[in-house]
């Protein structure tokens, strides 16, 4: 019979969660230097079959961040300025 760590650790491994998803695609963003983490997230759903919709909760804060930023400076978001300037 297996321990809760062997078992814990193979269902880690048949199933996605925030940490492996980002993972997988910061790794994606390294290996290939022109992919963004936009196109790395659909290449990523497009390889393993599954819908870019239910993604939204795999991204980590971190990767939002990034994400965010992308979009940003490919002009899908808009410019926004956080700071404030005490008059």
């Amino acid at each position: 019979m297996k321990s809760k760590s062997e078992v814990k650790l193979i269902l880690k491994s048949k199933f996605l969660c925030q940490d492996k998803f980002s993972n997988e695609i910061e790794q994606l963003v390294k290996e290939n230097a022109g992919m963004n983490y936009i196109e790395a997230i659909c290449h990523y759903c497009d390889e393993n079959n599954i819908e870019i919709e239910n993604v939204s909760k795999l991204i980590s804060k971190p990767l939002k961040e990034k994400l965010k930023c992308n979009a940003t400076n490919l002009n899908y978001l808009k410019r926004t300025s956080k700071a404030r300037f005490a008059i």
